[in-house]
């Protein structure tokens, strides 16, 4: 069984006579352990549908089944529960917190699940030190290079061990050196067996995927694996 199976799914906005298809019958299966990119232009609606994904949003229409659970009617707070749970986001602007050290950023979602303080601090640390940043713990993110401040994001998203792994095109704002780096740790997740879902909209970025899905106005137009 998939980990992520969406059917038909569609996603309207402005229902009428101006209305929107962001979403266009979407049909989308991600098994267990995939590394899958997602890639389109902007405006092809692959944003959309990785907060299809994420359950940061819902579907007009359609089925969306996380974990064989049908998520597509559930309500925002069971929504919230099951994304801490599941789901580890990286995205391109970091979205740390300015005035919290890497370790309390990292720390954050697991404050959320209500993990105890010391299983939150060797949680945390164990996952800084795995991004190359246990040197790093007390630092803020102004100290930070960019490069850093997205492995400290990927320490955030991954310290729980969520099973799916969330990448919103993580290196938009990197160079190419640190753009290396996080894709060479997005591999090292996925051979460890998360199932990671990369968005982006460069085909160079999406060629490190072992399978690509191409969406084009709504549509997926081209699911591919790479050889």
């Amino acid at each position: 069984m998939p980990l992520i199976d969406i059917r038909n799914v569609y996603k309207i906005y402005n229902p009428g006579e101006n209305e929107v298809h962001a979403l266009d019958g979407v049909t989308l299966k991600i098994e267990r352990e995939e590394f899958v990119a997602i890639v389109g232009q902007s405006g092809s609606g692959k944003s959309t549908l990785m907060n299809m994904i994420g359950l940061l949003d819902s579907p007009t229409s359609g089925e969306y089944y996380l974990d064989d659970e049908d998520v597509s009617k559930l309500s925002d707070d069971k929504l919230s529960e099951i994304r801490n749970k599941q789901i580890g986001f990286i995205f391109q602007g970091f979205n740390l917190i300015p005035s919290l050290t890497a370790q309390a950023n990292v720390e954050l979602p697991l404050v959320y699940r209500g993990m105890p303080a010391q299983q939150r601090h060797e949680l945390s640390v164990k996952a800084l030190e795995r991004v190359g940043l246990g040197h790093r713990l007390n630092h803020r993110p102004a100290e930070m290079s960019g490069g850093q401040q997205q492995r400290v994001a990927i320490a955030r998203a991954v310290a729980a061990r969520p099973p799916v792994i969330l990448a919103d095109e993580p290196t938009g704002n990197l160079d190419s050196h640190s753009g290396k780096e996080v894709m060479h740790i997005l591999h090292e997740l996925s051979e460890e067996g998360r199932t990671v879902v990369l968005i982006t909209h460069d085909n160079g970025i999406a060629a490190e995927a072992k399978r690509v899905v191409r969406i084009q106005d709504g549509k997926v137009v081209d699911d591919y694996l790479n050889t």
